[in-house]
Formats: C-alpha cells, structure tokens, sequence
C-alpha cells in the first residue's frame, strides 16, 4: 500500500475541514428556515385569533338564579380560576328531574366523605322549562370536565328522557347562556365543546349520539352571538 505524502495528508485534513464546515452552515440555514416558517405560521394564527374582534358584539346576559353551593372539598374546591379558554356541554343524565333537584344532589355532596367518586358540580344547570341555575361562580373551578376543569366553564343541561335530546326551552336557554359566555371571556365556536371532547363519556348523550345535531347546536350558540352586534352608529 502506497504511503501518503505529508503534502496529501494536509489536503485531505483541509477537505474534510471544509466538508464539516459545509455541514455546520447548511444546518444553521435549514434552522432558520424552520424558524422562519415557524414563526410565519404563529403569527397568522395568532393575527387570525386576534383578528375577532369580540368589542363589536354584547349578548346580553339571560336571566340566572343564583343558588351557589357551600364551599366544599367535594363540589364547590373554592379553587380560582384566571383563564377561561371554552364551554363544556353536558347533560345531567337524571331524566325528567329539574335544576334544582340536581343542584341539591351537588349540594349533597358536602356531607360525604372526601373521594374522588364523590367530586362532582358544574357552574350552571337548566332545567327544563329553561330556568339557569348558577352553583359555581364564574371565577371557581366546577368538577365538571376532568383535565379542563381549570380553563372552562361548565353547563348541565336536564332532558325530559332516556334520549338526552333537551327540551326547546332548555336548548333556547344554552344557546343564550352560552353566548353570552363567548362575548364575556373572548370564547370561539370551536371551543365550545361537549364533556365526550374531553373524555369520552357519552355526555351530552343526544349530542354524542347525533354528531348533525351537535354540530347544529353549536352553530346556533354562535349565530346568536353574531346577531347581538352593537349598534356603533355612524
């Protein structure tokens, strides 16, 4: 085998010193093309999030019967919560029953022993003739919707039946309480969700089971917000 030549041997040093060199650049530019395009894309997500403006619109806020529950290890933690990111949709799956009667049974829970069987409420509850009753207040975490308890609020909805389908009443009054919603903490129809979105318990049942009739649901909570555009005048 032929010997190199110290003269070959600083050559072939030199090349692969310009080959790593190569590498090295070519890698600095393909991280700021990632960057780039990265930041491209989290700025039109966020100009698109921020391009709503929620100043425009002012749902008014529906008639509420406040009945909050004692401050409790077991439905009502106290815990606050700053950041309210969406809407949780559920049904109290206790047909023919009315809000009052479900928000005693998480009043009930006060007397049972801490457990995490017993953990259970949620901030509002409409009955079935379209009555809100509010449990929790809107800057406390309800035991409604596992990991997004901390960022939501949450609403039982009663059912007159085994179908979980809501009454009219009840439907009209979640479309108006929700809307309301969305104006009040900057809510967009996609982050209205159902607790199934969150853990898939088939809950609301009707709305599970019916994906036209979610879908729908959704649609009229945000329309009827879009309908209670202020009059800005001239």
């Amino acid at each position: 085998m032929k010997k190199l030549t110290n003269a070959k041997k600083r050559k072939i040093r030199r090349a692969a010193v310009m080959i790593m060199a190569s590498a090295v650049v070519a890698l600095a530019v393909l991280s700021v093309i990632i960057n780039i395009i990265t930041s491209v894309y989290n700025t039109d997500v966020k100009e698109d999030k921020s391009g709503f403006d929620y100043s425009k619109y002012a749902a008014s806020r529906p008639h509420i019967k406040k009945m909050l529950l004692t401050e409790n290890i077991n439905s009502r933690p106290g815990t606050e919560i700053s950041n309210i990111n969406g809407i949780v949709v559920h049904y109290t799956a206790n047909p023919g029953t009315d809000a009052e009667a479900n928000r005693n049974y998480f009043e009930s829970r006060k007397d049972e022993e801490d457990s995490i069987e017993n953990k259970v409420s949620s901030h509002f509850i409409i009955g079935l003739d379209g009555t809100i009753v509010q449990c929790i207040p809107l800057n406390e975490m309800a035991y409604a919707s596992k990991d997004r308890n901390v960022d939501t609020i949450s609403i039982e909805c009663c059912h007159p039946d085994d179908t979980g389908k809501f009454s009219d009443a009840t439907y009209t009054a979640l479309v108006q309480l929700s809307g309301w919603l969305c104006g009040k903490f900057e809510i967009d129809k996609n982050s209205i969700i159902r607790h199934y979105d969150v853990t898939g318990k088939m809950c609301p049942l009707y709305y599970v089971e019916n994906e036209d009739a979610w879908n729908k649901l959704r649609d009229d909570i945000w329309q009827y917000f879009l309908s209670c555009e202020k009059d800005l005048g001239e």
